[in-house]
């Protein structure tokens, strides 16, 4: 049977980067090799007029990004560039998305595999190069921009043949929702953002390589995949296999993605960090998510819509094996949350409504969008997850970013290795038969009360004989009125209070159902802030 390609899809806009790069390793004068093209890298050069499309070059040994990495980290940063003749130096937004890849074009099309590669095109927001190699059988082949690959559109006049003369990153195509159809399923656009998603699901939230200095004075550092090596799949086997080149003023980085679409895709990330100098506040595995307003936060009382999310809550599942979720808010103010742990089992931004009736969006679908959960490898030791909500006020905005921050700062030139998996499909990858928060929803009660119901579900509590004990307890405040219901329309409970604030601006609760004093939930954790 033939297969059929989805359409080319646009992915959200973000800033991106890139640089060239060609080297060899292996002996002495591979190395000069090496650092004669790093020389040229930093200087912001390309190798698009040099490096053509089509034939094989030098061997790639395993540890080829890594000493590309660490080779780059004893040199300065330089924001690569490259120099394009006009237009396509000041495009528009329109003129931008007039540039479209050739689906014919596409990497890998007709040879029988399942994946395939589109390539974006450089300009716009989008002004700084971004090498991609093809890995067959060990050798590079570097990928060349040109007009070729490009459909150009009316609203640029006068195209030259050879535009648009670089890339800004890929998307890979393959079968995830039917084996007779190519699907979008996984993005690297944008400084080191990329996103993903599992089976029938659309795009959501991002992820990213690293940030550093989130929400810290003088603003924060941004790293960037300079340079992508993605190798050739073998017939029949969906892994896909990319490595990344990053940079930033504070750190190089080597990292490895081993991509598995499904009905939950999950993606393998080995990454290895060579610290330019000390780093006192790094974002390691930092997810990028919306959230505008639901029915834990009402903050627009002119959207038809009940819910406009992305994301819902931050779930944890902390090293002492607790569970934690803590419902998203789109607050006034920009609020921290950080969450003291060692060794943590997992964390991640969580969509858990699945109902089409909680969104009443026919276009965006916010049903449909992933969770993703991030699972460390190994003992990451003593930090945080840390949550950043940052008032928005329209949903084109990422306002929710979630990430795990060593207590330990990286030392300069002290290499750092971590890993870890990310899961994008509908729900937390963990068993768990406890009680499951399925929905907070926030309302002011009787005599300027605050009113909170919170709803469980989950095997544990489907055919229990009496309903559990609420415990819940504020940090400022009188909580009056606690009761738990059985709640059979979704084979669970309900557990209502108020909550008096007096002169309080911000209350920190939690709440935990208990038998025979022995948590049967996970535990509740809500910031309440004056508005």
């Amino acid at each position: 049977m033939e297969m059929r390609r989805a359409t080319a899809s646009e992915a959200d806009e973000m800033s991106t980067f890139g640089v060239s790069r060609r080297a060899a390793l292996g002996t002495f004068a591979s190395w000069m090799v090496l650092e004669g093209c790093i020389a040229r890298a930093i200087g912001g050069g390309s190798a698009f007029a040099q490096v053509g499309g089509s034939e094989l070059g030098d061997p790639v040994a395993p540890d080829h990004v890594s000493k590309l990495a660490q080779a780059l980290s004893g040199r300065p940063f330089q924001k690569p560039k490259l120099e394009v003749p006009e237009p396509f130096g000041k495009l528009t937004a329109d003129q931008y998305h007039d540039i479209r890849y050739r689906p014919d074009q596409a990497i890998w099309r007709g040879e029988k595999l399942d994946a395939e590669l589109q390539l974006f095109a450089l300009g716009w927001i989008y002004d700084s190069p971004v090498d991609i190699f093809i890995l067959d059988n060990g050798r590079a082949r570097q990928l060349k921009a040109d007009g070729t690959q490009f459909a150009i559109g009316s609203k640029i006049a006068n195209p030259p043949s050879a535009a648009p003369y670089g890339f800004s990153g890929f998307r890979v195509h393959g079968p995830i929702n039917r084996s007779d159809f190519f699907d979008e399923f996984v993005v690297f656009r944008g400084g080191s953002f990329f996103r993903s998603l599992g089976r029938n699901q659309i795009y959501g939230m991002s992820a990213r390589g690293l940030a550093i200095n989130v929400g810290r004075p003088g603003g924060e550092e941004v790293p960037l995949f300079r340079s992508f090596w993605i190798e050739k799949p073998r017939a029949g086997v969906q892994e896909l296999v990319v490595q990344a080149l990053l940079d930033s003023p504070s750190a190089t980085g080597a990292y490895r993605f081993v991509l598995q679409p499904g009905v939950s895709t999950v993606i393998d990330v080995d990454m290895t960090l060579f610290p330019r100098r000390e780093i006192q506040h790094i974002a390691i595995a930092p997810l990028t998510s919306m959230f505008l307003h639901g029915a834990a936060s009402r903050r627009n009382g002119h959207d038809i819509r009940p819910s406009v999310h992305d994301s819902e809550g931050l779930a944890i599942l902390n090293g002492r094996g607790e569970r934690i979720w803590r419902p998203l808010v789109n607050p006034r103010k920009l609020q921290t949350s950080a969450f003291v742990d060692r060794d943590p089992k997992g964390f991640g931004l969580s969509q858990r409504d699945r109902s089409f009736s909680n969104f009443e969006d026919i276009e965006a679908r916010y049903e449909r969008r992933p969770t993703t959960w991030v699972e460390p490898k190994g003992a990451w030791g003593e930090g945080a997850v840390e949550l950043f909500e940052i008032p928005a006020e329209e949903e084109i905005h990422d306002n929710i970013i979630a990430f795990w921050r060593p207590a330990r700062a990286l030392e300069a030139d002290k290499p750092f290795r971590l890993a870890y998996r990310l899961h994008w499909g509908d729900a937390v990858p963990v068993a768990w038969t406890g009680g499951r928060v399925r929905k907070t929803r926030v309302a002011v009660g009787r005599k300027g009360a605050i009113l909170f119901a919170v709803d469980f579900d989950g095997p544990g509590l489907k055919d229990i004989k009496e309903p559990p004990v609420a415990d819940v307890s504020a940090s400022a405040g009188t909580l009056t009125n606690v009761a738990v219901q059985r709640h059979a329309e979704i084979g669970g409970v309900r557990c209502t209070f108020e909550l008096q604030a007096g002169g309080s601006e911000l209350i920190e609760l939690r709440l935990v159902l208990r038998n025979n004093e022995q948590p049967v939930s996970e535990n509740w954790l809500y910031r309440w802030t004056k508005a």
